[in-house]
This record gives structure tokens, sequence and C-alpha cells, in this order.
């Protein structure tokens, strides 16, 4: 049961509609609030540390190897600017750049994701990989003849 009476039932109601200045008061220190926002979380046994913001967006990772951690926000800050552009390109073939709302969704991800400082070094998405290592055909034994490369001369297939 709700209460003893439906008039006690809409007070709040009454109270916060009553006071619509309260109210966007409220709301805006909600947004600021949730904008402010942080979390983080541990895993790997407590040597990795994850911090986010309230977009959910990687704002620090911290693991064992430092110089590893900071390669990683590097190229997930390249990645945040290229979807920036990628944005600007959808606003101008669709609502254009002059409208509000284009303008809008741009200011949102120019605030989020902001280009790359052209002092940060630059270095590839992904390292090449090194080299396949070549396998040479050569007998183990003396009275093996050389083979394809499997495993000397012999059949690598279970019989």
């Amino acid at each position: 049961m709700l209460g003893r009476n439906l008039d006690d039932a809409e007070a709040p109601e009454r109270s916060w509609s009553s006071e619509p200045s309260g109210r966007a008061e409220a709301t805006a220190t909600l947004a600021d609030r949730v904008a402010r926002l942080e979390a983080a979380a541990t895993g790997g046994d407590g040597r990795i540390r994850v911090r986010v913001d309230s977009g959910g967006a990687i704002i620090e990772l911290v693991l064992p190897d430092a110089e590893l951690a900071a390669e990683i926000m590097r190229t997930i800050r390249r990645a945040q600017a290229g979807l920036a552009e990628a944005v600007e390109v959808a606003v101008t073939e669709t609502v254009g750049l002059e409208s509000e709302t284009g303008r809008a969704v741009l200011q949102s991800f120019a605030q989020r994701f902001p280009a790359v400082p052209d002092d940060e070094p630059v270095a590839p998405v992904m390292p090449s990989p090194p080299p396949f290592p070549t396998f040479q055909s050569k007998p183990s034994l003396p009275h093996q003849s050389p083979g394809n490369g499997f495993e000397s001369g012999r059949d690598s297939r279970a019989r």
C-alpha cells in the first residue's frame, strides 16, 4: 500500500513541479557531477590498473611494463582522435558543419577526444612483427636424407 492518503503520495510530485528552477538547478548539478565521475578497476592480481572517465574512455593504464602502458595510451589517443575525424566526415555528409546539431556533435567529440599533440612521438599503431624464422632442411642423423622442412626428413604425421 502506498500510504494512508493519495495526497501524501502526490506531495513530492507537487513540490518538485512547483519549483522548476530548483529542478533545473538539480539537473545541471547532476550533469556536472556525472561529467566529472571516474572509475577504476584492477586485474592481473593487482598488477594491472585501468581508470576511465564518465564516457568510458580510458584515461590511465598501469601495467608492470610502464613503457608498454604509455605506448598503449598513445595508441588509444590516436584512435580516439581518428574517431573524432570520422565523426566530422559523417556530420559534413549528413546535417552539415553549419547546423546547430552538427556543431554540437563535433564539439562533444572534440572535447572528449582531442587531436594528438604534435610533440607526442608518432609510432606505428601496430609494430611490425619480427621476421618469421626460416627452417633449414638439415638431417639430424647422418643416414637421413634432407626433408621438406618438417622434421628433418621424417614424415611428421602420426601413423
